[in-house]
């Protein structure tokens, strides 16, 4: 929509609405287009439009001030006419504008909707003199040279040039269409006497004009020597000439110097060096304006920056590497030993094709910091990546040069970080790799990232080159085996790190955690002491956990308690025991759930196994009138599903020998329900648990809620070996089991659980079902039930 605003005779106001602008000047006599970009600019150009009132467009001191104010404001501006509003289909409003008069700012109009100024206008000075005609003229002539050497220059604008008559109007025409900055014109603007300010113009057109002499100059000399070349390397040669008459050519060819120097320090290997070469040529050939050049220069730079050379090794030292395992990490003594002696055989043969240690464990073991403490013992950078998520191809291989933005893989970033090419790289959370799609495979480019018979000529996308990855000590982290490709899992060693039991969380509190967060909340150690028994209550009423993180976060929670105290003024110290925990921390969260159930027939307390460590569900059954169907609730998956069915067969197999009527399972429907159902529950290990819960329901004798179990079972009764037996264990003796009941099978296991779990518990080797119902039934019936 255009609106031409109606035409009125001047009423002489000095009364002006205000139109501050950040990068343009405009001059008496002059038409410029305006928009309006900010708040209030539009509802101004509005106003000016419907009731043509003149605007005074002045020049902001600083263009980043949103609602300038009078000392935001150069003192000189001008007077403007709108010639026509536009609002354009875009939502952008435009206004073409007609410079009258310079004005000077007295105030602004407070209060004013839009914003207003009062001004005093300046009148023109009258010419006259030789001086002054002489520069007029002399004005005029280079005006039109200039516009005869611009490409392009319209006709009517060298026509408007010789029809002006005024010395001060060609003088600011002049100044606004010459490549000035706002500051230089404005400088012009606030020139009011005619000579000076012809002067200042002929002074910047005289170094515009010979600019372009210089330029026609140069062009014409490199077409004669460059005919028939091709048109971009005669512009080329062009731009190179005028930079050499400017004097700034120099940094370019500094620049490059020391780029080439950067490459002869590097160590490049033959073939990355000859690839380096070409790239460089090239880039000496090619513009600075050319897109290609920034392109170009960092890949160059990438080249440049990765460490090729091997620094010296400063070599293993055993004895080092255990005090620093020892002193960092409290127990883990079969983890410690299988790192020693991966460090042995890396002392004894450094060039071996060595397995790559994979620490497999629930959150917060500390199998980061396992992977910080061998870079630390072997004097090796260290240096992490993050697998979470990645579910493209390119994110480990690199994207290639063609593409926009493109920059190398995580494995060479990771090796430009630790900036030495023998670190110790964790490729963290392995387990968690994203599933290829129609972007390539992750976990297929990192099969050549960890095959030892490859990745010494690993080959980056983006590089393009081979880099050996050789002499990169790779360690991967895990929360769980199951999920990491198998191709990956064959190029690795498994080292299972398991929960901790409450002497050894107890153990890493007082040496690792409650230092590390007194340090960090800016607590001294005289000034607060935490005591054991305090520590022991909340890792069993606060946190319920295989690792240490959600403990560590509590004891933090308490030195930010201490911390805000000591702020507030307190001076004497604190000792933080067992009963200051709740109004620190609040109530108890965790609370033993065995002593929550009450011994009835129908409820067996069963291990299971999960990634972030062993946890105990109860298994609930009961029976009603019915069919002969088995329900089944509780977000169970398939494995379990199968257990509960093979313990319902193997229960109807035995109910004769059990005393149990046969035809009771056929009138009636049996529900096995195992609680927390909003949690999907699945694995191999509760088919003993499943049917001791049977059993007992239909028998009517209660299984001891102190006893736990873990275990499968075959429809002959035999109970079959399960995994997980440390965590699961260790989750028992947490929940306050006294008998733990585990398949015989798994003996072997028996030295991987903590010795303080071992003297605290009862165990029950497990050959058949009857083994566990002798144990964990009492002879006498309960009352009431079947």
């Amino acid at each position: 929509m255009d609106v031409d605003p109606p035409v009125t005779a001047d009423q002489g106001t000095d009364e002006l609405l205000l139109v501050p602008v950040r990068e343009l000047v405009l001059f008496p006599g002059v038409v410029l287009p305006l928009l309006a970009n900010r708040p209030g600019l539009e509802a101004t150009l509005q106003e000016a439009a419907r009731t043509s009132r003149p605007l005074a467009v002045v020049l902001q001191r600083d263009a980043t001030t949103e609602t300038p104010g009078l000392s935001d404001l150069h003192p000189i501006g001008c007077e403007g006419r709108m010639l026509r509003y536009i609002a354009g289909r875009d939502g952008l409003h435009h206004a073409i504008v007609q410079g009258a008069s310079r004005i000077r700012l007295l105030d602004i109009v407070n209060g004013s909707d839009p914003r207003a100024v009062r001004v005093e206008r300046i009148p023109e000075p009258q010419p006259g003199g030789a001086d002054i005609d002489a520069r007029f003229h002399q004005l005029r002539e280079r005006s039109l040279e200039a516009l005869s050497l611009l490409e392009n220059s319209p006709p009517e604008l060298a026509a408007a040039v010789q029809s002006v008559e005024q010395p001060g109007q060609l003088a600011d025409m002049a100044a606004s269409l010459m490549d000035l900055s706002p500051t230089e014109k404005q400088e012009i603007l606030e020139t009011i006497p005619l000579l000076p300010r012809l002067d200042r113009v002929l002074w910047r057109l005289a170094y515009r004009l010979e600019v372009l002499r210089l330029s026609a100059d140069i062009g014409k000399r490199t077409r004669e020597t460059m005919a028939g070349r091709q048109r971009e390397f005669m512009l080329r040669e062009q731009l190179r000439a005028i930079q050499k008459e400017l004097g700034e050519d120099e940094g370019g060819s500094s620049e490059l110097a020391d780029l080439r120097a950067a490459l002869d320090a590097a160590g490049l290997p033959e073939e990355v060096r000859k690839q380096a070469d070409r790239e460089l040529g090239r880039l000496e050939r090619m513009p600075e304006a050319s897109p290609e050049t920034g392109m170009v220069r960092t890949y160059l730079e990438w080249l440049s920056e990765l460490p090729w050379k091997l620094a010296d090794d400063p070599g293993i030292d055993i004895a080092e590497a255990r005090r620093v395992l020892d002193q960092d990490h409290h127990d883990l003594e079969k983890i410690k030993r299988r790192i020693l002696e991966f460090l042995a055989v890396r002392k004894l043969n450094p060039d071996g094709r060595g397995p790559i240690l994979c620490f497999i464990g629930p959150p917060g073991v500390g199998k980061t910091s396992l992977g910080q403490s061998i870079a630390r013992a072997i004097g090796r950078p260290f240096v992490r990546v993050s697998l979470g998520g990645v579910h493209d191809e390119s994110e480990i291989r690199g994207h290639r040069r063609t593409y926009i933005g493109a920059l190398p893989g995580t494995i060479i970033q990771a090796i430009r970080r630790a900036g030495s090419r023998a670190c110790v790289m964790m490729l963290d959370e392995i387990d968690k790799l994203g599933a290829g799609g129609f972007q390539g495979d992750p976990a297929s480019a990192l099969l050549e990232v960890l095959d030892p018979e490859q990745n010494a000529t690993f080959r980056d996308a983006y590089l393009a080159v081979p880099f050996d990855l050789s002499r990169v000590l790779f360690i991967a982290t895990a929360n769980q085996m199951d999920t990491i490709p198998a191709p990956l899992r064959d190029r690795m060693e498994v080292v299972s790190l398991s929960g901790y039991t409450e002497e050894e969380k107890l153990v890493i509190a007082r040496r690792y955690l409650v230092p590390r967060q007194r340090g960090r909340n800016g607590l001294k150690p005289e000034q607060m002491e935490i005591s054991d028994a305090a520590l022991g209550a909340i890792i069993r009423g606060y946190t319920r956990e295989a690792g240490v993180r959600n403990l560590e976060r509590e004891i933090g929670g308490v030195m930010r308690h201490v911390a805000s105290l000591f702020a507030e003024g307190r001076t004497e110290p604190m000792r933080i025991g067992p009963d200051d925990l709740a109004a620190i921390l609040g109530p108890v969260r965790f609370e033993p759930e065995v002593a929550e159930r009450a011994a009835m027939p129908g409820i067996a307390t069963g291990l299971a196994w999960t990634p972030v460590g062993g946890e105990i569900l109860f298994i609930e059954s009961t029976r009603m009138p019915g069919n002969g169907r088995l329900i089944l609730t509780g977000q169970l998956g398939d494995v379990m599903k199968e257990s509960a069915q093979t313990a319902l067969s193997l229960l109807k197999s035995r109910a004769a020998g059990l005393g149990i009527e046969p035809a009771l399972f056929e009138r009636s429907d049996i529900h096995v329900h195992v609680p927390a159902g909003a949690i999907p529950k699945d694995g191999p290990s509760a088919g003993v648990a499943m049917f001791m819960s049977l059993s007992s329901l239909m028998v009517g004798r209660a299984v001891d809620p102190a006893i736990a179990m873990t275990g499968e079972i075959s429809l002959r009764g035999i109970v079959l070996p399960v995994g997980g037996i440390r965590e699961k264990v260790v989750a028992a003796e947490r929940a306050g089991i006294r008998t733990v009941m585990l398949p015989a099978r798994n003996r072997r296991d028996y030295e991987d659980i903590p010795a303080s779990a071992r003297d605290r518990l009862k165990f029950v080797w497990l050959e058949t079902v009857d083994d566990a119902m002798a144990a964990a039934m009492p002879v006498a019936p309960v009352a009431g039930a079947g």
